[in-house]
């Protein structure tokens, strides 16, 4: 949270409400709080994490995250013309991430899961909600409030995955290349939240664009915590 608590403070109040960062640092703490309740990060945090559970982690992650790419397609393709630069940022970010769900199953495989288990599976409660208001937000005209959900999903690549593969390794004595998928988007996606914070001090983005960005921040929130709930289910 150090980056956004940073800019927040180097951004003088535009009203009582506080500035976009401040709002957005809001909602931060709130996920916080709330991963800190989740029962699998209970566990790895006090370290009673097994290898099964890093297992069901990857296999439930793996399905919401073959969606990240074509969400971020469609919603570049929703951006006309007047909002040129947030598409061009779109369609890199979506060739960025298309690759990512194959580290993330090669991970998978090499704490002894198989493609074809993981292939097979299917989202569960909290990944489809999830899965599902991504596509529906991004198909919408010029979906800007989407700055939210990357406000939160490449905040958790960049400040919380690499502590959680840390800990993963140290209870349970994992090799780097079986931790790779979390440990490679400690640097990615630290290189998209800074994209995102130049876009929104860029000035391109007004009271309503920040209001619709601080909702979908919300939710993107409730739903990444309610997967990581959810396992299996």
């Amino acid at each position: 949270m150090s980056s956004t608590t940073t800019v927040a403070a180097d951004i003088a109040p535009e009203d009582g409400a506080g500035t976009l960062f401040e709002r957005l640092a809001e909602v931060w703490v709130e996920l916080e709080d709330r991963l800190d309740r989740v029962p699998i990060l209970q566990r790895l945090a006090d370290g009673t994490v097994t290898l099964e559970d890093y297992r069901r982690l990857l296999f439930n992650l793996r399905q919401q995250v073959v969606d990240g790419s074509p969400w971020i397609s469609r919603a570049a393709s929703s951006f006309d013309i007047e909002h040129f630069e947030l598409r061009a940022a779109a369609i890199r970010h979506a060739e960025e991430e298309h690759r990512d769900y194959l580290m993330l199953e090669r991970d998978y495989v090499a704490i002894g899961g198989t493609l074809e288990e993981l292939r097979r599976g299917r989202k569960n409660i909290g990944s489809e909600a999830l899965s599902g208001y991504m596509f529906h937000y991004a198909g919408q005209p010029n979906p800007v409030g989407l700055l939210g959900a990357m406000f939160i999903i490449e905040g958790l690549g960049a400040k919380r995955a690499a502590g959680w593969a840390a800990r993963f390794q140290e209870v349970l004595g994992l090799a780097d290349n079986q931790v790779h998928f979390m440990r490679y988007h400690q640097d990615a996606d630290a290189g998209h939240t800074g994209d995102m914070e130049a876009i929104l001090t860029s000035g391109i983005i007004d009271d309503r664009d920040a209001d619709d960005i601080v909702r979908c921040a919300q939710v993107v929130a409730r739903l990444y915590a309610l997967q990581l709930e959810e396992l299996d289910r």
